[in-house]
């Protein structure tokens, strides 16, 4: 049971923290980025909801935010060589079952792709997309991590499957007419060309030194 008395101890002035064990790290450590990423990622979901998703989505997002709670008492807390199961809280192999499931209901229900989605669309999208890149830079911390000092393997695991999640919602959302744009490899120097056409102009070419 978490307890908080006070909001400021003054033990991290000079740059430390503690982690869940007791010991001591810099703040720049890369446990406490890994962790501290992850709640990053948490609080844009916050904005997702805020922003009124499909009610499809929202019990999901919910309950994803708790499973990235206990994925950061997970890190926050060094696996031990002796550990034995049930001494630390840890994510296991369910939740990310539970997010395969997730993606295979929405994506049945979606259109295959011929090209890759360009982030934006409705709000809630656009919110969805920044949460999807924010969940892969959560995942290269963690990896990083994992490089140096025991992780579990669930962690990184449901990370990976998360941020295919919440694209397919991102999709999901956009099922609207022209919500969803896509990428087209140089469609942007065509369109300027196209539109130079029209009226009649040359497109000015970068002057190179």
């Amino acid at each position: 049971m978490v307890y908080l008395s006070r909001i400021y101890t003054r033990t991290g002035d000079r740059g430390t923290t503690a982690l869940g064990n007791g010991k001591r790290v810099s703040k720049s450590a890369p446990r406490i980025n890994a962790y501290g990423t992850v709640d990053e990622l948490n609080s844009v979901l916050g904005m997702v909801l805020a922003s009124r998703p499909p009610r499809a989505l929202a019990g999901t997002l919910s309950i994803i935010q708790n499973d990235l709670f206990d994925l950061g008492a997970d890190l926050c807390v060094p696996q031990k060589a002796s550990e034995k199961s049930g001494e630390a809280l840890r994510l296991r192999s369910g939740r990310v079952v539970h997010l395969e499931l997730a993606i295979d209901r929405l994506n049945a229900r979606l259109k295959p792709l011929h090209s890759f989605v360009l982030p934006g669309g409705t709000r809630v999208a656009a919110w969805l997309h920044l949460a999807r890149t924010l969940c892969r830079r959560a995942e290269r911390d963690v990896v990083a991590l994992s490089q140096s000092e025991p992780v579990n393997s669930q962690v990184i695991m449901y990370l990976n499957r998360l941020s295919d999640l919440l694209f397919v919602m991102a999709r999901h959302t956009n099922r609207g007419p022209g919500a969803e744009v896509l990428w087209v490899p140089g469609g942007a120097e065509k369109e300027q060309k196209t539109s130079a056409k029209r009226s009649g102009r040359t497109p000015r070419r970068t002057r190179r030194s």
